[in-house]
């Protein structure tokens, strides 16, 4: 029997102040004019409740970017979700976090990018970092949960200790130590930001070491490296198992790159409600369950953990969504996965500006 989706990422703007060339937001982003309007949300949210989902995550591009962030807030805590904002914090005043407060915001999420101001800007792409460290002392002056969220990759993991103990000083219930996941501009950046064997290998012990010394303080989680990883990570829960992700405009997706597949109709919430779209659209039920599945997976035991790794990261590295994610070290296509290490130079010095090949949001 399916159940219902846990979560809803709410995609509310593609708008980003930042210019990551980490990010993983898709390559064509939905233009302003196409966003869904606050009616609209209000009634996906209401929608959402009805279907047992628990959690709303207000993401972007930048949420803060909509001018009715306050109001979104209000009508998502109202309908029974729990409120999670992720945010760069750019465009967020104190008294702007109070109103969202008042509202019904529960948690929020907010990323950094280094523990120095200099190597921050640089990777961010805009000079940010001072002022995200502000909003973090603003976040503490109210009763809501505070995770800083981090991307890890080849130019900063050098720092990671230094990042870890940075952050702690800003008080965070949570730190989230995410290795970049190589889709949009991180996919084409791929060569500037996959770090090498021994970047990788310290920063498990020194994630493993943090969270032993911070125990019962902050709680730290980490997202491997794909790359290095033995077998695939079990993407979003599954495909339609657990989320559902609204984009700007409208659309639901089982992910926020599941775009880049070809030949699959996503559905959208203006004109199908979210409780046909989770159970009858053909694009959840594309890859949900097990009969599309090819060997090795359909015989493997981790079937039901990883539910044969990212569809998306399966299309983008071999053509072919249908295949094993080639993350996996059993998958035939492994080999493309042992390629691009390959190719990594083994130089661990951080880059220079004029490595970047693209940077996000480049308009």
């Amino acid at each position: 029997m399916l159940s219902n989706p846990l979560a809803l990422i709410a995609e509310i703007t593609h708008r980003c102040p930042l210019h990551c060339v980490y990010c993983s937001n898709p390559l064509e982003l939905a233009s302003a004019k196409s966003e869904l309007s606050t009616h609209d949300w209000l009634r996906v949210f209401a929608e959402a409740a009805t279907l047992g989902v628990l959690h709303v995550h207000l993401t972007g591009g930048e949420p803060l970017a909509r001018t009715d962030l306050t109001d979104l807030t209000a009508a998502a805590h109202g309908a029974g979700l729990y409120t999670n904002l992720i945010t760069s914090g750019i465009g967020l005043s104190r008294e702007r976090l109070e109103r969202l407060v008042d509202a019904g915001l529960d948690h929020i999420q907010l990323s950094f990018q280094d523990s120095g101001e200099m190597h921050a800007n640089w990777i961010a792409g805009t000079k940010s970092h001072a002022h995200k460290v502000e909003v973090a002392s603003w976040i503490k002056e109210h009763r809501i949960a505070f995770t800083a969220n981090l991307v890890v990759h080849r130019q900063n993991l050098d720092h990671l200790e230094e990042m870890i103990c940075f952050l702690e000083g800003l008080q965070p219930d949570r730190i989230e130590i995410a290795h970049t996941q190589y889709y949009g501009w991180a996919l084409k950046n791929r060569a500037a930001l996959m770090p090498i064997r021994p970047q990788v290998h310290n920063a498990v012990r020194i994630v493993s070491s943090a969270a032993a010394r911070l125990k019962g303080k902050i709680r730290i989680d980490s997202v491997i490296a794909d790359y290095y990883a033995r077998f695939p990570k079990a993407c979003m829960g599954g495909w339609g198992r657990q989320l559902m992700l609204i984009d700007p405009a409208g659309r639901a997706l089982p992910c926020h790159a599941a775009g880049v597949i070809p030949g699959l109709s996503f559905d959208n919430v203006r004109e199908r409600s979210l409780e046909w779209i989770w159970r009858e659209s053909d694009a959840f039920q594309k890859f949900r369950g097990e009969s599309w599945m090819p060997e090795p997976c359909r015989s493997c035991d981790r079937r039901t953990e990883d539910f044969g790794g990212c569809r998306c990261q399966a299309f983008l590295l071999t053509a072919d969504a249908t295949t094993t994610d080639p993350a996996c070290s059993l998958a035939p296509a492994h080999p493309v996965i042992d390629k691009a290490l390959r190719e990594v130079p083994i130089e661990t010095a951080s880059g220079s500006p004029t490595e970047w090949v693209y940077r996000a949001n480049p308009k």
